[in-house]
């Protein structure tokens, strides 16, 4: 009885995935290169390089609100935001979430104590 013994292939078996291959506007940019060289590759404008920074850090709610309403466009917003939060990015807007100490927040709320009584519009 004669049995064959597996040669690993170069190619597939001791050789992680290459990484160029993954698709950049689905795949987590885990680091900001990774995100830099993402939007480098990607060829057009995206809100973060066009718009000013200091907006997707802002401390207004609206402000925030608003960096969060520009990233609705980005192709990269699903990769970006996957990289955050692997991140634990500690602050600012990020595929359109908001990052406070590592965690996505739903709304910025305004500094000071909550009001009483609903506000009517």
């Amino acid at each position: 009885m004669h049995l064959d013994t597996h040669t690993p292939s170069p190619t597939t078996d001791l050789m992680p995935p290459d990484a160029t291959t993954e698709d950049p506007v689905t795949a987590p940019l885990t680091t900001l290169t990774e995100l830099d060289d993402a939007i480098e590759r990607l060829g057009v404008a995206v809100p973060c390089r066009s718009y000013d920074p200091e907006v997707f850090f802002a401390e207004a709610p609206a402000d925030v609100e608003y960096a969060k309403s520009l990233c609705q466009t980005c192709p990269l917003r699903d990769a970006c935001l996957a990289g955050a939060k692997h991140r634990r990015e500690p602050w600012g807007v990020w595929g359109g979430e908001l990052f406070v100490q590592g965690v996505v927040v739903p709304r910025k709320r305004p500094r000071g104590r909550p009001r009483k009584n609903p506000v009517t519009a």
